[in-house]
């Protein structure tokens, strides 16, 4: 099976519809008010099938201008075109401007086809398609087939479909095997099923009961059911058209312009680099200015950025960076379409380069840019992995930023590896060079740290990731790659780093410690006889401590191994011959005071020697 998106083209009351129901049976205005006034207003969708398997799903769109946003709500799925030309009015302005949405949205291929031949002479009918092939050239359907037609004679509609069919299978098929997206155009409910989405499969698949992720509203459903060109199915591909029937999501909830995305994968964004392209008869734009900004089937109002110039003249391009009123969901390579804020009207288009940028900077040039836009899937990826510096850019978020096959990207990556231009954390990409700063980075903080502390052992593991603004996996993931530091539980140090105290100054404060046995001074004190200031003191304390010659209890009070090593004696000895310990029992076994028996219990306890039950204390030291 191959199937196709054929959109329709053309003014209104061309006949797009009339041609549309002659060349499948199945007539696409389904509003009410659609046969009512003769004129398509929204989307209509026909399928028209082959014997050998081909299936193409027809978009229908409105001719009116004022329902041009209607039709740029189907162009974007669209594969080829079908331009509709009336034979007795000719050229029109919404001829224009649907071929130029098409042309600024690279549709490739396409026919025309001169609609209401019966209506006029044989010799009229040639001008007309003389006024047409001079009307697309320097378009994609310059050197198209031109037909002339009539819905209501059916002249020369077999000779239509034949060449239908025949650009049909010229079309490069969508991507299978990419994440599977689906912009919303259509949102209803029917009785005993809920709510119901229609759009066309831009890539990958969907199945049965599998979970997807509804943009840029954040929910989640799974797919109770599928249909697609009128048959219930179990899985829907690229290129086709589609309902789906979501469970637990209410029709109120969905919007056209909403997205059905694999889970996971994608995020929305509001604001996009990008080229834009102006029309040749487009009003310049300023910079900073307003436009109606087009993508798939969404719609919003955007800003535009230029980087390069204040103002970009009709006929040229440049890059930008276009945020966004409202939310979208865009991969790298999507096309979009701008319209003038007012009065509206179409006057460019042009492609999404990153849909997850950050601010760019004069000095950042756009370098980057020209790869997005040109470079192979390897140098893209590379490109924005280096863009994320230490944060990395998870494989995931690599698979739903661009617009390419999945066993493409993961080929790329696994190349960008073996050249050892990026590395591998986990699920985590890190460009090389930006490994290498953050051991520069890492080795220098600790340096300042050592020369500002050198009398502590080392600096919070988590402190330093703290000023780094890495995240916790990725900096865990990073460390053990860094040869010149040593990490010993949550402190992190330069292995030449040694913390540096006199052994003079050590040997009075521990001396002070064991003098005084199960009261020693507290680190007021100690500071105050040494005539240091306390942070030294605290940093004496912590070094002895790490070296095993003192155990620190609290901030401010710390005994000598001996003490410490004799307290546990004196309990083993109370615990031999009672189950359990009061404050007081124990305040007489070490010969002190409460004001230092609650601070060793409480040590104790949490270092898993005793255990408080009520007002009592049992040893659970093995």
């Amino acid at each position: 099976m191959r199937y196709v998106i054929m959109g329709t083209a053309g003014h209104i009351d061309h006949g797009k519809s009339a041609l549309v129901k002659a060349l499948t049976g199945v007539d696409p205005d389904r509003l009410k008010e659609e046969k009512e006034r003769g004129i398509t207003i929204d989307l209509g969708f026909a399928d028209l099938e082959y014997p050998d398997g081909l299936t193409i799903g027809i978009v229908d769109v409105p001719g009116h201008e004022r329902l041009v946003r209607n039709m740029l709500a189907g162009a974007g799925g669209i594969d080829f075109v079908l331009m509709v030309i009336a034979a007795d009015e000719g050229i029109m302005p919404q001829s224009r401007e649907h071929l130029a949405i098409c042309d600024l949205l690279k549709i490739k291929s396409g026919l025309v086809a001169i609609t209401k031949a019966d209506l006029v002479e044989p010799d009229w009918l040639e001008l007309v398609k003389g006024e047409v092939a001079e009307f697309v050239k320097c378009t994609f359907l310059e050197g198209a087939d031109i037909i002339p037609v009539s819905s209501v004679t059916g002249q020369n509609l077999e000779e239509l479909k034949e060449v239908i069919g025949d650009v049909a299978r010229k079309v490069d098929v969508k991507p299978s095997k990419g994440l599977f997206r689906l912009p919303v155009d259509r949102v209803f409910t029917l009785k005993g099923f809920g709510a119901i989405v229609t759009g066309t499969a831009l890539s990958g698949s969907a199945s049965v009961d599998e979970t997807l992720d509804i943009l840029p509203g954040g929910l989640k459903t799974r797919v109770r059911g599928l249909q697609s060109h009128g048959r219930s199915v179990k899985k829907v591909y690229a290129g086709q058209r589609a309902a789906l029937n979501l469970q637990g999501i209410d029709k109120e909830d969905l919007h056209r312009g909403d997205t059905l995305v694999t889970a996971g994968r994608f995020s929305s964004t509001r604001s996009v680099d990008a080229r834009l392209e102006l029309l040749g008869d487009a009003p310049p734009v300023k910079n900073r200015g307003l436009v109606h900004f087009h993508l798939g089937t969404s719609e919003t109002v955007a800003r535009v950025i230029l980087y390069v110039t204040e103002l970009l003249k009709p006929g040229e391009s440049s890059y930008c960076q276009l945020r966004l009123q409202d939310p979208v969901v865009a991969q790298s390579g999507d096309r979009f379409i701008v319209r003038r804020f007012s009065p509206v009207d179409t006057i460019g288009g042009g492609e999404v380069l990153d849909p997850q940028p950050g601010r760019r900077r004069k000095k950042d040039g756009t370098a980057d840019l020209d790869v997005l836009e040109r470079g192979t899937v390897a140098e893209k990826i590379s490109v924005k992995v280096k863009k994320a510096s230490i944060r990395g850019l998870t494989v995931a978020h690599a698979e739903g930023w661009l617009g390419a096959e999945v066993p493409a990207i993961n080929d790329a990556i696994r190349e960008l590896e073996k050249r050892g231009e990026i590395k591998r954390y986990g699920d985590t990409l890190i460009h090389a060079e930006a490994a290498e700063a953050f051991k520069m980075a890492i080795t220098e903080r600790l340096r300042n740290y050592h020369q500002a502390n050198p009398m502590k052992p080392g600096m919070s593991k988590e402190e330093l990731r703290v000023e780094l603004h890495v995240e916790p996996k990725i900096f865990s993931n990073m460390l053990g790659a860094v040869a010149d530091v040593v990490v010993e539980q949550d402190i992190i140090r330069l292995k030449s780093f040694r913390a540096a105290a006199s052994d003079e100054d050590k040997a009075k404060l521990l001396k002070m410690l064991e003098d005084k046995c199960f009261q020693p001074p507290d680190k007021k004190e100690l500071a105050a006889a040494l005539g240091v200031n306390e942070k030294k003191v605290a940093d004496i304390i912590g070094l002895l401590s790490k070296e095993g010659d003192a155990v620190r209890i609290n901030d401010t009070l710390a005994l000598g191994r001996a003490a410490y090593e004799k307290m546990i004696v004196l309990l083993r000895e109370h615990y031999a011959k009672k189950p359990d310990m009061t404050v007081a029992e124990f305040r007489d076994i070490l010969g002190t005071t409460r004001k230092f028996a609650l601070p060793y219990l409480e040590y104790l306890d949490s270092n898993g020697v005793t255990l408080r039950v009520g007002d009592v204390r049992k040893f659970i030291l093995k």
